[in-house]
C-alpha cells in the first residue's frame, strides 16, 4: 500500500468499520491473530486479522478501527503462505492453522506466549522459567467431540457464493446462518464417521425435510453431535431436529442407517426436539429420545474411568490430557513439598481432584460452587473406589468461614478455571487461603498471565512453567505454572 497521507489528519482514522481492505500477514499475537501493517506518515499501522498465518495476503472485513490499529474479520485467503503444505483433508473453519506444519505451529505459539507473559504478566525472563512444551500425542484425529451444522443456506468452497440449499457441514467462519457442506474428513475427528458424512446428507435431502434456516427460525433437521470415546473405539450421537414435519421422519430408517455406517462401533443413538429460537444444541425445554444403546460412553484418564453423557464437559484432547494433569501432578509434588491439605479449586467433576488423590497427595479436597458438577464428582471418586477425597460445593470466598477446621491447613492449591480466567476479587479470596504453593492451569494464558502479576505482586513467585498444546491446527494452547511464596 502507498503511504496515505490523510492520516496525519488527527482525527481521521485510516479504515471505517465494515470496510474490506487487503492485507500481507507478517508476524503472529497470541490467539492466532495474524499482524499485518500498513506504512504511514506516522509510522507502521497494525492491522490484525483472526486465524492467519505469516506470509500469507488476506482479505478482510474492519470490525474495528481507532488512530492506532484496525481489528478485522478474515474474509478470504487471497495469497497463501510459502509455509503452507497441502495436508489430503477437508479444510474447515475450526482448524485454521491445519496446512501450517506441527514444527512451525509451535515455534509460532512458543513466540507469541512468550512475548503475552512479557508484556502482560511482566514476566522478564520467562524463557528460564519454561520447564517444557507439551506436544499433542496425536497430530490428527485427536477430538472426541464434534458438531455439525444444518442450514438451508450454504456456501459454496468453490464459488464462495452464498447459495439457497441444503447445507450439513461447519458454520463458516463469522457466520451463524451459512455451513460448508462437509464432503470428506477435516482430519480433526473420526475418520469413518466423516467421510460418511456426504452420505448422510444425501439421505437426509431424501427424507423431503428441511434444513434448518436461521433467519426465519424454521425448518426440521438443526444439529448432529458425536461423541467418541477413545477407551472403547465407539461412538455416541445425537440427532437435534424440530418437532416441525415430525411425523414424516422415519427413525426406523435412521437407526439402520446409522447402523451400516458404524456397526458395533455406534454405542448409542440419541434423538432430541429442540423448537428453541435460539442457536444451541441442547435445548432449553425439549424431549430427547434413546433409539438404540446407551446414552453415556466410558473415557479413562491416567487409568481412572469416567461416564461421560452428551452434555457432560470433558477434556477434547484425552491423550494430551493425560500429559497435561500428568504435569500438574509433578508440580504440586515438587520438593520442598508444602504440609497440608491439597485444594483443587474449579474442580468441576472433578478429574483433578482424584488424580491427585489416586497419586497419593494425601487429603485432598475438591471445591466448586456448582453443586451438580460436585455431585457427579462424588460419584465418579465412588466409581474409581478414591477414598481419600472429600468435594465441597462452596464459594471460594466464604470457604474458610464455612469450614474453619481448614484454616491454616491448605498447603497447596490447584487452579484449574473456565476460559475466561479468574475474577480479581476471586484471585484475592484465593490469595487470602494462604496456601504456599499454588498450580494454576488454564486453557487461556492470557488471563494467567494478567494474573501472573497479581500473584507476584502478593508474595508468589513464578518458579516454572509448561504449555501443553491440546488443540494442534488451532491458536489455542494451555499452561501450567507452579508459583510459590
Amino acid at each position: 500500500m502507498q503511504l496515505l497521507k490523510s492520516f496525519s489528519v488527527s482525527n481521521e482514522r485510516l479504515f471505517k468499520k465494515n470496510q474490506i481492505i487487503e492485507i500481507a500477514i507478517e508476524d503472529l499475537a497470541f490467539g492466532g491473530v495474524g499482524i499485518g501493517r500498513v506504512p504511514t506518515e506516522k509510522g507502521n499501522f497494525a492491522v490484525f486479522v483472526e486465524n492467519t498465518i505469516p506470509g500469507q495476503v488476506v482479505k478482510a472485513m474492519v470490525t474495528k478501527s481507532d488512530k492506532r490499529f484496525a481489528e478485522c474479520r478474515l474474509v478470504d485467503i487471497l495469497t497463501r503462505s510459502p509455509l503452507e503444505v497441502e495436508t489430503g483433508f477437508q479444510a474447515i473453519p475450526g482448524a485454521p492453522y491445519a496446512t501450517l506444519p506441527i514444527e512451525q505451529q509451535a515455534a509460532l505459539k512458543r513466540k507469541a506466549v512468550i512475548e503475552l507473559y512479557r508484556r502482560i504478566g511482566k514476566v522478564e525472563h520467562i524463557e528460564s522459567l519454561i520447564d517444557e512444551y507439551i506436544e499433542s500425542p496425536s497430530v490428527w484425529h485427536y477430538r472426541n467431540k464434534m458438531e455439525y451444522s444444518f442450514s438451508e443456506i450454504r456456501y459454496d468452497l468453490d464459488t464462495k457464493e452464498e447459495l439457497n440449499d441444503f447445507a450439513f457441514g461447519f458454520k463458516h467462519r463469522g457466520t451463524w446462518w451459512m455451513v460448508e457442506n462437509m464432503d470428506k474428513e477435516s482430519g480433526m475427528f473420526d475418520a469413518q464417521l466423516e467421510n460418511g458424512l456426504k452420505a448422510l446428507r444425501e439421505w437426509f435431502i431424501s427424507t423431503g425435510l428441511p434444513a434448518w434456516h436461521p433467519p426465519k427460525r424454521e425448518g426440521f433437521y438443526r444439529y448432529f453431535v458425536v461423541r467418541k470415546s477413545f477407551h472403547t473405539d465407539q461412538l455416541l450421537v445425537n440427532l437435534v431436529t424440530s418437532s416441525t414435519g415430525l411425523e414424516r421422519f422415519d427413525r426406523a430408517k435412521f437407526i439402520q442407517l446409522m447402523q451400516a455406517l458404524l456397526g458395533d462401533r455406534l454405542a448409542g443413538l440419541i434423538h432430541t426436539l429442540n423448537d428453541d429460537a435460539g442457536d444451541r444444541a441442547e435445548p432449553l425445554a425439549g424431549e430427547s429420545h434413546l433409539l438404540l444403546g446407551d446414552r453415556k460412553i466410558v473415557e479413562t484418564i491416567l487409568g481412572l474411568k469416567f461416564e461421560i453423557s452428551m452434555q457432560s464437559f470433558f477434556q477434547t484432547n484425552p491423550k494430551c490430557a493425560e500429559l497435561l494433569y500428568a504435569k500438574t501432578i509433578s508440580y504440586t509434588e515438587e520438593l520442598p513439598k508444602p504440609a497440608g491439605v491439597v485444594m483443587d479449586l474449579f474442580c468441576g467433576t472433578g478429574t483433578i481432584t482424584q488424580l491427585l488423590a489416586g497419586k497419593g497427595s494425601g487429603n485432598v479436597i475438591g471445591v466448586d460452587i456448582v453443586e451438580s458438577a460436585i455431585a457427579d464428582a462424588r460419584e465418579n471418586a465412588k466409581r474409581n473406589n478414591i477414598s481419600n477425597v472429600e468435594f465441597y460445593a462452596a464459594d471460594v470466598g466464604k470457604f474458610l468461614l464455612d469450614y474453619p477446621d481448614y484454616v491454616g491447613k491448605i498447603g497447596t492449591i490447584v487452579l484449574d478455571p473456565p476460559r475466561g480466567g479468574i475474577a480479581p476479587k476471586t484471585l484475592r479470596k484465593v490469595i487470602a487461603l494462604d496456601a504456599h504453593r499454588i498450580v494454576y492451569v488454564s486453557c487461556n494464558p492470557a488471563t494467567q498471565a494478567r494474573d501472573t502479576e497479581t500473584l507476584t505482586n502478593a508474595g508468589y513467585q513464578l518458579k516454572k512453567i509448561s504449555f501443553a498444546d491440546q488443540f494442534p491446527h488451532t491458536a489455542h494452547l494451555e499452561a501450567i505454572a507452579l508459583y510459590e511464596k
